[in-house]
């Protein structure tokens, strides 16, 4: 499903220098698998999570989701393609000025659907994360519980085939925590939708993931499988980071 082929990036410091936030690695995620990446801060994960969509660009390497290979599309193309890849933020990212509906229906106004489309794809997606009772209400109304669901509602409203989630717990208390992580895994086992997420936590990674790639320092260190009950690192990160709750 989501095939990374030795990609790398490195970025330019203030001083001029370079410095590797992703060594060159090389992953596949299988279509319908819950996904995580885990390491301690300055890792690369959220780095790498954006190399999927290409919100990052790889300086090497190729990005395939799906049949397509996402580094050699051209800009229109490629805007096509990441209709079909979702995405979920820290901090919500939702529009102040716009309802809960509104915010869900805006990536569809975007991508040019007919308005009765809209209007059913958005009561559909409140059902899903059983938001349908705050369709009128703004972001500064709800819970942090209930933005991040409207943002998960925001990331399925194009039907998508992957999320990317990128640390979607980490502002929210243990019990909210739960009812998200609930609902990405309610999502993944209705519509066998692809997600990938990016946590500091192995107790996210326990809860809700297939396998979960460790890294460190823009390495990958290994993978381990989660589903399976085989939650063994073999490197000394990976055993800190493992043994963590």
């Amino acid at each position: 499903m989501i095939v990374l082929n030795e990609v790398s990036k490195r970025y330019q410091g203030r001083d001029k220098s370079w410095f590797s936030a992703i060594e060159p690695l090389s992953l596949s995620i299988a279509e319908g698998e819950i996904f995580g990446l885990m390491g301690y801060s300055g890792a690369g994960k959220s780095t790498l999570l954006r190399l999927i969509n290409l919100l990052e660009r790889p300086d090497s390497g190729t990005v395939h989701v799906g049949d397509q290979e996402l580094t050699q599309l051209n800009a229109t193309d490629l805007r096509n393609a990441r209709q079909h890849i979702g995405m979920v933020f820290q901090q919500f990212n939702l529009l102040a000025n716009r309802t809960v509906a509104a915010n869900i229906a805006f990536p569809l106004e975007v991508a040019g659907w007919r308005q009765a489309d809209i209007d059913r794809r958005v009561t559909e997606c409140l059902d899903i994360v059983g938001l349908t009772d705050r369709a009128r209400h703004y972001p500064a109304q709800l819970s942090g519980g209930q933005k991040q669901r409207v943002g998960i509602a925001r990331a399925l409203a194009s039907s998508p085939k992957v999320i990317l989630a990128d640390e979607p717990t980490s502002a929210l208390d243990p019990a909210t925590t739960r009812s998200v992580l609930e609902c990405l895994l309610d999502i993944n086992q209705r519509f066998n939708v692809t997600i990938v997420i990016v946590t500091h936590e192995m107790s996210v990674i326990r809860r809700l993931c297939d396998r979960a790639a460790l890294l460190h320092q823009g390495r990958l260190l290994e993978v381990i499988d989660i589903k399976n009950n085989q939650i063994h690192a073999h490197s000394a990160i990976g055993q800190e980071l493992v043994q963590e709750d």
